[in-house]
């Protein structure tokens, strides 16, 4: 699973600026890939009003279940400011006022998250929120965030609350549904347990703390706090881990006679059977996991009994997800967090643990009953539409969140590390050995990706994208679900992307070190339909940036940890000693073949000799991070520059550079389709500009519109891609650090026809290596909603005036040499005049 850190170095910048942007709406939508793409910790089904179901992510916020089974995010307005919103570590639904919902939010507990964390309120089912401070960190991505739930509303007196903190901060508790919040001295446990204690990250070495707090709605009244109260703790060893008060929780004993071998994941307690059940494993999860426990607790008689589902060999796995139906007293499902091989388990009970099935069983090595069907229809790369008989972790993995509708005993669903699935026909796998119950995707809307590039090429696809955990999808119609990942080489995680700008079918993507055959290259000669191992790539290097050549013959690679490379026909990668070993921030010429740039600290690098030799062509004033090139798809030597000092502009190849006035800092960049045809292309930004926000320029950096608002925040700017589409004048793609891709449109705009995706061809075929090289292209600039770029620039007429910002002149120029009234015809370089204000 992709290990999935918003950036450690947060955009801090300052808000004071000498230029505002005007405000201009847009609308935005998900590109709809469908399939959640990552962790779903649980999915909480409010017990008092029907249909009311939640589910949380780590990165990617919280979401509410629509009538149709779709899902609707309620953090999209989280901003910079706000980003650690989305790390969603505990969720509780009131079962008395079942409008109101509270959300446990926070990123980190260790450094890379700077922010304390925050219980978000909702008095209208998370239509809005006011925000309740907590005085220490909360975790949503860290370990053991599967555990829980970990915040939780008194069932009989709901305008109390408790929450079980991380890090050895202990149990609180609210009176004033959730406005103010008090530690609960009396409870002195805070956990004892982590995961690595040698991480000097933080990250693995920080106590995980409170589980689960779980109350006994039998033991009270309405009106009146409830009594009894059990609190899971994530401690082993000699220390006990579950705890019990019998007067609201005033003071606490342990419970006697307990498992505190394993760590106590889920209490659920079934209160026509007066029993608590617990699931344990000996990891925290989610990635861990090897050995665990299912026990229940008799509150009567106090008894403890064992009902592990398997044992001896058959258990090498810990359990997470644990669920009951209150409908049918003993109908108890718990599901294993880890079982990577041969596929994830799922068991269920209807006596109380004393017999179990699952949802799989051996025959006779290697041969498996499957009693399930699987239907991916909502996303199609998850797999094939029927029960594979395949050893695959098609069931899922890290399995923590599993719920039965407490209405309709059919229906299930269940967070993996991918997905949600479940069904509606649960019974049946009470049916013996003819039972066969439907795994569906139902994810739809809960968009999870963590995205690390995205690029729109001016012909085939709109979008390609490169994410973690799911590789990579090609988007033809951005509306449906591709129907495959990126494959052959198929790996978990892509983290750069690029176009050859006068082949644009000829794709690279670079990975992140997860491929078997442990090379990380791989070029496409048809916009990403098929694709071939570069074997020129050595052996495990993997990620950072990618550049690919304007004929698509040469490949540039600023690797993560050696160095800057390049190779060119598929030949073996030499090192670029020219360059600095941490250069990061590179592109490619998009119509000479022979032009790369490259940035580090404040040096700017030009090669024209294929990225073979670079030297310093030009300076970025006081900048100390380069973070991205973007370069005119149809004119060389027109090249733009983010850094943490601003937008830097070149006209001249990286010579001379202007600075943009009024960006303080500038992150993700990109360019896209132009106003008027022959125009500028737009210049879409991630920076400061009066302000942290997303900005478009029609004029090249003079002015700015602001196309975010109040409700499309994006999370963490640092940790964004973005891409203007060359086709659709105004759009944009944003990718986020946890809620996918957005795709954003100037409010009112008529769509574009989607792009038609190519028949699908059986074969990979490698970059020809018999490419011819292309001059310097006197083509214009691509126009606005047409479906190519141009061979050649349009006929000029006696009459023909360029726009502002036009060209007009150049080598092999044969359009337009006069100006429209107010601009006058500038040169910039031998191959590119413009007309600029006067």
């Amino acid at each position: 699973m992709y290990w999935r850190p918003f950036s450690a170095v947060l955009a801090l910048a300052s808000t004071s600026c000498l230029v505002s942007a005007a405000s201009q709406s847009y609308s935005w939508k998900n590109v709809k890939i469908g399939g959640g793409g990552g962790f779903v910790p649980n999915i909480v089904f409010n017990p008092s009003e029907q249909g009311l179901v939640y589910a949380r992510t780590d990165i990617g916020g919280a979401y509410i279940m629509n009538a149709d089974e779709s899902w609707t995010p309620l953090l999209d307005f989280a901003d910079n400011d706000h980003w650690n919103y989305w790390g969603t570590d505990a969720l509780a639904t009131d079962p008395v006022d079942t409008n109101r919902l509270y959300l446990a939010t926070g990123m980190y507990t260790n450094s890379w998250d700077p922010n304390d964390g925050q219980i978000l309120i909702s008095t209208n089912k998370g239509q809005n929120f006011t925000v309740s401070p907590l005085p220490f960190k909360v975790g949503g991505n860290m370990p053991g965030r599967g555990v829980g739930e970990r915040l939780v509303v008194d069932p009989n007196s709901n305008n109390i609350l408790f929450f079980g903190a991380r890090s050895g901060n202990g149990l609180w508790k609210s009176t004033d549904f959730a406005q103010t919040w008090s530690k609960v001295e009396t409870f002195t446990a805070t956990g004892n347990y982590v995961p690595d204690p040698t991480d000097t990250t933080g990250y693995n070495s920080d106590p995980i703390g409170l589980a689960w707090v779980t109350f006994d709605p039998t033991s009270g009244e309405s009106g009146s706090p409830t009594p009894r109260i059990f609190v899971g703790v994530v401690s082993n060893g000699t220390q006990e881990n579950i705890f019990v008060s019998e007067d609201a929780g005033s003071t606490w004993n342990a419970v006697a006679g307990q498992n505190n071998t394993y760590l106590p994941h889920k209490g659920v307690l079934s209160a026509a059977e007066h029993t608590l059940y617990i699931s344990y494993s000996n990891g925290a999860g989610p990635y861990d996991g090897t050995l665990g426990a299912v026990m229940k607790y008799n509150i009567t008689t106090g008894e403890w009994t064992d009902i592990t589902p398997v044992s001896g060999s058959d258990l090498y796995f810990g359990f997470g997800g644990l669920t009951l139906d209150p409908q049918r007293p003993g109908t108890i499902m718990v599901a294993a967090l880890n079982s990577w091989w041969p596929n994830g388990q799922i068991f269920r009970t209807t006596d109380g643990g004393q017999t179990w099935t699952g949802i799989w069983e051996w025959v006779d090595y290697p041969e498996i009953n499957y009693y399930y069907t699987y239907d991916d229809t909502s996303a199609p790369w998850l797999g094939a539409n029927a029960t594979t008989t395949a050893l695959t972790t098609q069931v899922g993995w890290m399995m923590e969140g599993l719920s039965i509708d407490p209405f309709d005993s059919n229906h299930w669903l269940y967070g993996t590390g991918e997905t949600i699935y479940g069904g509606h026909d649960l019974l049946k796998w009470d049916l013996g050995d003819s039972r066969n119950v439907t795994i569906e995707s139902l994810a739809d809307g809960v968009e999870e990706e963590s995205v690390e590039s995205l690029i729109s090429p001016p012909t085939g696809p709109s979008l390609i994208s490169a994410v973690g955990d799911d590789g990579g999808f090609v988007h033809y119609d951005l509306d449906t679900p591709p129907a495959n990942m990126f494959q052959n080489p198929t790996w978990s995680t892509t983290v750069d992307l690029d176009y050859a700008g006068n082949d644009p079918t000829n794709i690279v993507r670079i990975g992140n070190g997860d491929s078997s055959s442990g090379k990380q290259v791989a070029l496409s000669t048809d916009s990403g339909n098929t694709w071939s191992q570069d074997y020129g790539a050595a052996d495990n290097v993997s990620g950072g940036k990618v550049a690919l050549s304007a004929n698509g013959d040469t490949v540039l690679w600023a690797t993560s940890g050696n160095g800057v490379q390049v190779s060119q026909y598929t030949n073996s990668f030499s090192a670029v000693s020219s360059l600095p070993a941490s250069t990061t921030a590179i592109a490619s010429d998009k119509r000479n073949d022979s032009i790369f740039y490259a940035a580090s600290g404040s040096s700017f690098y030009v090669s024209t000799d294929g990225g073979t030799t670079f030297s310093v062509s030009g300076s970025l004033g006081e900048s100390t991070s380069p973070v991205k090139i973007v370069v005119h798809p149809n004119i060389t030597g027109d090249v733009w520059v983010s850094t943490d000092q601003g937008l830097f502009h070149s006209t001249d190849t990286g010579s001379t550079f202007t600075t943009v006035p009024g960006v303080t800092e500038a992150w993700a960049i990109a360019l896209g389709a132009p106003a008027t045809t022959g125009g500028y292309p737009a210049l879409f930004a991630a920076a400061n500009i009066g302000g942290v926000g997303y900005f478009r320029s029609d004029d090249a950096g003079t002015n700015w519109a602001q196309i975010n608002d109040a409700s499309h925040g994006f999370g963490s700017v640092s940790s964004n891609v973005i891409a203007g589409d060359p086709r659709v004048y105004g759009r944009v793609y944003i990718g986020t650090n946890g809620r996918g891709i957005f795709y954003g449109d100037i409010a009112g705009a008529a769509p574009p026809p989607s792009s038609t995706a190519p028949i699908s061809s059986s074969t990979s075929k490698p970059v020809s290596s018999s490419t011819s090289s292309v001059p310097v292209s006197s083509s214009a600039p691509i126009s606005s909603h047409s479906s190519s770029a141009p061979s050649s620039a349009p006929s000029s007429t006696p009459t023909s005036v360029a726009s502002q910002w036009g060209q007009c002149g150049g080598t092999g120029w044969a359009g337009p040499t006069a100006c429209a009234s107010g601009s006058t015809c500038t040169v910039q370089n031998p191959y590119y005049s413009q007309c600029l204000p006067q």
